[in-house]
């Protein structure tokens, strides 16, 4: 059986751009961000890729012809040959009707009313319908589609099977949250035997989202509300953890079954007055770097909280001992890991797939049957586009009066030779193997660095990244080594890069440059299996250097999305001051540097 999954809407922007604004800093405020396509065949994902890696606009919502055309190409399979195609929003007729009572039952007034049921209405009809996903499925791949085979599968629950299938597919607890879901934006239940129970009276409508509110908190900020929130998070470790939190106090109410009521109005000058008010700010306080952190922290305290209330309510109602964790909310690695060690759960999985682009692979996983997952189907991230020998030579000939080039004869003399470079304060393009999937780089597009050096962070923002200079690095670790050098609590290891652990106080002076402000960080843990090369390149490093990590990041500036072909890597090695550049067995130089 094959199945396509995907995610984007033709419309999307334009949509939401005319309607409700969402252009500029509002931008990602739309349904079907982060589009991307995954193909699974017998029960097994064989490929999948975010749209923006191809088409080179960042967090792209538009229909994603070039990630399904390049998923399909990948594995040998046309259009006619799949036998379903999963999309992971399922905006039925009862969710219309749910969507147009919820207008018709606010306190707007009458006139704002008819005006929200018209925006609704042409959203609805011209993007979000049955009938509107369809056609846009035949108007883009130019595939006359049998209806029957479209599958559209609820928003939250191919956030759930993305993350069970990647779990292995065993019994788990799970908990979503997000921005928004069709009407909802946080559940919670069992996964038990492949069947979903869900706890319909812990669910949290859209009103009251926590992804909506720490957004609207981001955007307070001067940041980009669904795109910058991990800024905040950063922030957030700079000062104490705070001993009161009006956001608590005056805007959120916990209620027992679990759910949450969150009361922050949902226009921008109405909420920038309640958070000046609530934190004592104002326009010039809020470009001051110490009321960031102060609100920043108590934003992350506030999403610390729901989420521990979330999870007590959880443990209540399931007696299973490992958490599934999906949705955006997912993404913030600093909640995850105090969810963990302040629950009874013996285990916690957070997928590569956890925000939006993974809804692709979750559709396509339960169109598929999450039962029908082979024992033996390997999880990786690693699910992109690869490029052969002749592929890189090629974009090196291109780039022939810029950059020179030496090949290594091996896999063992190119891990040996990245190991020398990185061992000096040298920053490295690291391109291998198939493109990883999601939002962070997981060591085949990566820049790498020597985190023995305290000032390595500065470098890389200021002269590399181009970002604020308070973003921390992630470093990579053998699985093997990681205990010695993190305290990893209930977790042996991390893959993802979404879990943070302190760094033992042993180590906190030998890898300055991966250690945050308070002493921790995301780490990612490697072993052979999952990544040889990146395994080969850690043991040779920490051989010649004695560092048993290496500083990782992902292999773009800001504001633009990770690398994927070699043509994409050399723009980027060039256009920064990337000292080295690794393809495969290439390592590649500018000319005159």
């Amino acid at each position: 059986m094959i199945v396509l999954g995907y995610n984007g809407f033709s419309r999307g922007a334009e949509l939401f751009g005319r309607l409700y604004g969402a252009t500029g800093v509002g931008r990602n405020l739309l349904v079907g961000h982060d589009a991307a396509a995954a193909l699974v065949i017998d029960g097994e994902v064989v490929a999948a890729v975010e749209e923006e890696r191809l088409s080179r606009v960042k967090k792209t919502s538009d229909f994603p012809v070039h990630a399904i055309t390049w998923c399909l190409n990948s594995a040998g399979v046309d259009l006619d040959q799949v036998d379903v195609f999963a999309f992971p929003w399922r905006f039925s007729t009862t969710v219309a009707e749910e969507m147009i009572s919820g207008i018709c039952d606010s306190d707007l007034p009458v006139a704002a009313k008819f005006d929200a049921l018209r925006s609704t209405g042409e959203l609805y009809t011209g993007m979000l319908s049955p009938d509107a996903v369809y056609h846009d499925f035949v108007e883009r791949t130019g595939h006359e589609l049998d209806p029957n085979k479209l599958t559209l599968v609820p928003h939250h629950l191919a956030h759930l099977t993305c993350g069970a299938y990647l779990a292995g597919g065993g019994d788990a607890a799970f908990l979503v949250s997000d921005g928004r879901a069709e009407t909802l934006s946080s559940v919670m239940g069992e996964l038990r035997n492949g069947v979903v129970r869900q706890f319909d009276e812990s669910a949290v409508p859209m009103t009251s989202s926590l992804g909506v509110a720490f957004g609207r908190i981001t955007r307070y900020l001067g940041f980009v509300p669904n795109n910058d929130e991990y800024k905040v998070m950063g922030l957030a470790a700079y000062g104490p953890p705070p001993r009161h939190n009006p956001l608590l106090e005056r805007v959120v109410r916990l209620h027992e079954n679990g759910s949450y009521t969150i009361s922050i109005p949902r226009d921008i000058s109405a909420y920038y007055a309640l958070f000046d008010e609530l934190f004592g700010g104002d326009s010039q306080k809020r470009e001051q770097f110490d009321f960031r952190v102060k609100v920043a922290g108590l934003a992350q305290h506030m999403v610390e909280a729901v989420t521990a209330h979330q999870v007590r309510a959880l443990t209540a109602a399931s007696g299973l001992d490992t958490l599934l964790f999906e949705g955006g909310l997912a993404l913030n690695c600093v909640a995850n890991t105090k969810m963990l060690e302040r629950s009874p759960f013996t285990g916690m999985e957070v997928s590569f797939g956890a925000s939006d682009p993974g809804v692709a692979i979750g559709a396509a996983v339960y169109a598929a049957g999450l039962r029908n997952r082979p024992a033996d189907a390997v999880t990786t991230p690693y699910l992109g586009p690869s490029y052969d020998e002749r592929q890189v030579q090629d974009a090196l000939a291109e780039y022939a009066d810029r950059v020179e080039w030496r090949e290594e004869p091996d896999a063992a003399s190119i891990a040996d030779r990245t190991a020398e470079l990185l061992a000096g304060k040298n920053v490295v393009g690291w391109f291998q193997g198939r493109a990883e999937f999601g939002p962070r780089a997981l060591g085949n597009r990566s820049i790498l660095a020597n985190p023995a050096f305290p000032d390595i962070k500065d470098i890389i923002n200021l002269r590399v990244k181009h970002r604020e200079p308070f973003r921390p690095f992630a470093p990579v670790i053998l699985e093997s080594e990681a205990p010695r050098v993190f305290s990893m609590g209930k977790k042996t290891s991390s893959p993802y890069m979404t879990f943070v652990f302190p760094v033992r106080k042993e180590y906190q002076e030998r890898i300055p440059g991966a250690c945050h402000v308070d002493g921790t960080a995301r780490a990612q843990t490697v072993n052979e299996r999952q990544n040889p090369a990146l395994a080969r390149l850690l043991r040779a490093f920490t051989a010649r250097t004695d560092v048993p990590c290496l500083l990782n990041t992902s292999f773009n500036v800001a504001g633009e999305p990770i690398v994927c072909s070699p043509r994409d890597a050399l723009e980027c090695f060039l256009a920064t001051e990337i000292d080295y550049l690794v393809i495969d067995r290439f390592v590649i130089t500018k000319k005159g540097s």
